[in-house]
């Protein structure tokens, strides 16, 4: 028998642009679970961790956006998004293969050289370590409970077995990071995570069936009415207002930096863009679902975090079960959503720190120091900065958008290879002005709101 040569043989000029890109990039050599060299990624996994990468914490935004929106105005923007998205990611493979770059790190240092390439990792770094920090805070608040306007909601913890040493937040999260984000964190592959990617995805759907489930039982009984369908705009200020839910949508798919490790531990990389867009399909149709059904079940008096809201009497039977499913299902959401977030950030972190370096998952001893170094860090954000939502609608929504708008388009504008069309250009200077338009007036708008709340008890 007779065994074939292998035909991915690369050039040297190939051999050079992977080993720029090697700190951005997994291995192929899967040694850690056991997968061979040349064996690839399935549809449905790439699918479930694109799509997990999307759907984290911000999906229990979703509802309180859309009563500042209204329905109509929310449904549309979360549609918009998604095709901006996607022709954002489209952008970014197609100016990725001129050049040969096999990592969004790769694109910006072809158009823009290393220090596009430094700035890139650095808004990945400041937004995914914030991101992971706010999710830990969240599993925190949900798992030991947290206080709010002077009323204690109690943990589930607490609540199933009382008030008990072991429900303090510090050894929760120890817990939590000790048995669930270390051994996940582990690996080297983030096609490894296809399958609690699989229950991630699934997890966030429960949340939306159960909410939709309580919503019509009530409409059903004539308990809630229908919410409204335009925004209510009466000044300047609530005018304002609008623009600060905006980035929350137009940062909802945030994924890019995730694409290229994707694509790249495929079997056949020709099948990523259906993959990305069923991944935003899949995405739509659960921030559109969660919105509609969380604000026709709280209505004006949905909260920022929704979640809060499943701590109230829902006046339904059997409503603290429904309320204990909501948050286990999406307290474990988070759980599995934060090794494919901390996949991204690890790579980007260590390509910044070691950019010379051969790739990370051939160094077992620099792999262990970063993930046990990052993993620390997390652990101490979440226990000791609890308040740090305000600081990182500023620095983590903006680098979002940065990720996903800003620097796809910038790519198209310097196009280094004379493959942009005139229909690039202008969708690319249409995504950089949204971008920043709807930043600056959303910053400028929380800016104020914030003075405005500082300085009212003063007044």
């Amino acid at each position: 028998m007779t065994i074939a040569p292998k035909k991915d043989r690369k050039s040297s000029k190939e051999k050079r642009v992977i080993e720029e890109n090697a700190p951005l990039l997994p291995s192929r050599q899967d040694e850690d679970v056991g997968f061979d060299e040349d064996e690839g990624g399935s549809f449905s996994g790439a699918v479930f961790n694109l799509a997990t990468t999307i759907v984290g914490a911000g999906i229990m935004a979703l509802p309180a956006t859309m009563k500042v929106l209204g329905l109509i105005p929310g449904i549309a923007i979360i549609i918009f998004s998604a095709f901006l998205t996607d022709a954002s990611i489209e952008m970014l493979l197609r100016f990725s293969r001129p050049g040969k770059a096999l990592s969004y790190g790769g694109v910006m240092g072809d158009a823009f050289g290393r220090g596009g390439k430094n700035l890139l990792q650095i808004c990945v770094v400041v937004n995914n370590f914030g991101v992971l920090i706010f999710y830990m805070i969240i599993i925190g608040d949900v798992l030991s409970g947290t206080s709010s306007n002077g009323v204690h909601h109690a943990g589930l913890p607490e609540g199933w077995f009382g008030d008990h040493w072991w429900n303090g937040r510090t050894f929760v999260l120890l817990v939590t990071t000790l048995a669930v984000f270390a051994p996940l964190a582990c690996f080297k592959r983030v096609d490894s995570l296809r399958y609690t990617s699989a229950l991630s995805v699934g997890l966030a759907i429960a949340f939306v069936v159960i909410t939709a489930g309580i919503a019509i039982s009530k409409l059903i009984g004539g308990h809630i009415a229908m919410p409204r369908l335009f925004p209510n705009v009466t000044d300047i200020t609530s005018c304002l207002k609008l623009f600060t839910v905006v980035p929350v949508l137009v940062s909802a798919y945030g994924c890019h930096y995730n694409v290229h490790t994707i694509e790249g531990e495929l079997e056949d990389s020709s099948q990523m863009q259906s993959i990305v867009r069923a991944s935003l399909g899949l995405c739509s149709t659960v921030y559109i679902t969660t919105g509609f059904f969380g604000i026709l079940l709280f209505g004006d008096a949905t909260l920022d975090d929704v979640l809060v809201n499943f701590d109230t009497n829902l006046g339904i039977p059997y409503g603290q079960l429904l309320n204990d499913a909501v948050r286990v299902s999406y307290v474990i959401h988070l759980m599995l959503v934060f090794p494919v977030i901390f996949f991204a950030l690890r790579l980007n972190l260590d390509g910044l720190l070691f950019p010379s370096a051969r790739a990370l998952s051939h160094d077992n001893r620099r792999f262990a120091l970063i993930t046990i170094g990052l993993i620390s860090l997390i652990f101490l954000g979440a226990n000791f900065i609890p308040s740090i939502w305000d600081a990182f609608q500023f620095t983590g929504a903006t680098a979002t958008v940065f990720i996903g708008f800003i620097f796809p388009a910038t790519i198209v504008l310097k196009d280094p290879h004379g493959i942009a069309t005139k229909k690039d250009k202008i969708l690319s200077v249409f995504m950089i002005v949204l971008a920043l338009f709807t930043n600056m007036v959303a910053i400028y708008s929380d800016a104020y709101s914030l003075i405005k709340k500082n300085l009212a008890p003063s007044a």
